[in-house]
């Protein structure tokens, strides 16, 4: 493939086959929602559901009549009728009709082993349900894509039979035939044969639509591309049934960053990590941080030689330039730090060091310290940040706990309390407090915050978001160490913060402790009041 070919449709299914994934839970509002964002992306089709499966799907269609959209066009999704004989009273073919969509999918069998013995029909009987399908939708003025349900497998058990089917469904008007590695078993060089094979019977554009249970979902899509398709179905971040479908958030960088592609109404890739992250919001699912092109690591480099290497030249480590996906170049600070990591995450801080400072030294000799006692700072840059402005001299924490005491009570016969006492020294004040709270650890913080809030009423505004506990050298059982992430936030920003200790209740005040006083730090303004 080369630059100047025929651009590529991209065909979303997200809102039907993404929610047969596990998990994946979508109302008529998050569909509405996430249509009108893959319109806003630039996607050419938008798959929106069976509407004649289920009542959620029907009302999304009805309502989807009022979405504004741009560029994409809005598609139905079903099957081909049950009986030839009745293909113009067929429910599910005239329910698809009802559904008022400029064009409808259908899929229909193109495995002989599906069609003998799940429909129990004959070849002949199978190919007429198809072309009569696709005529019948055709002639109510609809545009028919034929998705051919288990090609792969179908053409390497039968090839006749399979590229048969396919051409019934042209010879009833289907506009596009689309051929799907179902049970994602294919593997490339053979959807590159078979996609050669299918350009050269039929007269039609060709299209592929794979599934990941090989984890090759991607790869397919790509094959199947560079051997002719100009057709590509998928859905945001891959989520579908059982491993999921082809992710197009990997699938469209590709094509058009490797292969030179272009698609009709996709001007701005760097829309592709907020168009992957907004996706998740709506499912409620945590972003994969792993994630090719889009993840929070895809372009994060820990190793010092790296470091060294991405800050002379990125393109050393790094495939493409991440700004044109929408990401960003991430430094760590590990173990495996050097002093690039830490001249790298200073100068991403704002500071400047001198070349020769004997301060890198010193920090990296800290870090690696403070993580073989199981410290991480990966995902608590905030702790981090506050060891390199306390080693410059620019930071001395704001408060100091001086005695802790936690009391929890439980019983048949009593009330269930958790109690978090804390003396705290500010300046030359000493505040004792305390606090009941749900747990230990939010009766620690209520204290804590209840003790400083006369002296920072800032701290008011800050929240703790998440938490996390993680048990290291679990052999030791209840003897082991635990690190404590927290993440916090003041409305605007957030923040991580880490704690380590073989007590739960003391690595997660670390923890809180940096936390508080990363934001007063950040505030500038947090001069005690007296």
């Amino acid at each position: 493939m080369t630059k100047g070919t025929k651009l590529i449709e991209l065909y979303d299914t997200t809102l039907r086959d993404g929610t047969q994934g596990e998990h994946i839970t979508l109302s008529v509002q998050d569909k509405l929602l996430i249509a009108e964002k893959l319109d806003e992306f630039g996607m050419d089709f938008i798959e929106g559901g069976w509407p004649s499966s289920n009542p959620k799907d029907e009302e999304f269609f009805s309502k989807a009549q009022n979405l504004n959209l741009r560029h994409a066009k809005l598609c139905s999704f079903g099957s081909t009728a049950r009986l030839a004989s009745a293909v113009d009273t067929d429910p599910n073919l005239v329910g698809l009709v009802r559904s008022e969509t400029p064009v409808i999918t259908i899929f229909g069998k193109t495995w002989n082993a599906h069609s003998k013995k799940g429909l129990g029909i004959s070849d002949e009987e199978n190919a007429e349900l198809i072309f009569k399908s696709v005529d019948f939708l055709k002639n109510e003025g609809r545009e028919v894509i034929f998705d051919a349900e288990h090609f792969f497998d179908g053409y390497k058990s039968d090839r006749v039979f399979a590229l048969k089917m396919l051409r019934s469904a042209v010879e009833g008007g289907a506009s596009r035939i689309v051929l799907c590695d179902t049970n994602g078993g294919t593997l490339p060089h053979e959807v590159t044969e078979i996609v050669k094979e299918v350009l050269s019977a039929v007269s039609v554009p060709v299209g592929i639509h794979c599934h990941n249970d090989s984890d090759l979902a991607v790869a397919n899509s790509i094959a199947a591309v560079a051997a002719g398709a100009t057709h590509i179905q998928g859905t945001i971040n891959g989520i579908g049934e059982r491993c999921g479908n082809a992710n197009l958030i990997s699938i469209i960088p590709n094509i058009m960053l490797k292969l030179q592609g272009r698609f009709a109404f996709l001007e701005h890739l760097s829309n592709l990590t907020p168009l992957s992250n907004y996706v998740y919001e709506i499912l409620n699912l945590p972003p994969n941080s792993k994630a090719p092109f889009v993840g929070k690591s895809a372009f994060a480099h820990k190793g010092g030689i790296h470091v060294s290497a991405v800050m002379k030249e990125s393109s050393l480590y790094e495939h493409i330039d991440p700004a044109l996906v929408g990401n960003r170049q991430r430094v760590l600070v590990s173990e495996l730090s050097g002093q690039s990591n830490i001249r790298y995450k200073a100068q991403e801080i704002g500071i400047t060091i001198p070349e020769k400072s004997e301060v890198f030294k010193k920090i990296v000799h800290n870090i690696k310290e403070l993580e073989h006692r199981g410290y991480q700072f990966d995902g608590a840059e905030a702790s981090f940040e506050l060891i390199l402005q306390q080693e410059l001299g620019n930071f001395s924490p704001f408060f100091e706990v001086l005695e802790t005491k936690v009391h929890i009570e439980s019983g048949k016969d009593s009330k269930n309390v958790d109690q978090a006492i804390l003396k705290v020294r500010v300046a030359d004040e000493v505040e004792l407090t305390a606090a009941d709270g749900d747990g230990p650890v939010n009766a620690l913080d209520k204290a804590l915050r209840k003790a400083l809030s006369r002296f920072y009423p800032e701290i008011r505004a800050i929240r703790l978001v998440d938490y996390k506990v993680r048990v290291l050298e679990e052999k030791r059982g209840t003897s082991a160490k635990v690190r404590v992430l927290i993440e916090t936030s003041n409305g605007r920003t957030t923040w991580g913060t880490v704690g380590v200790s073989t007590n739960i209740i003391e690595a997660s005040l670390q923890a809180l402790q940096d936390s508080i006083n990363y934001h007063l730090f950040l505030s500038k303004a947090a001069v005690p009041v007296s």
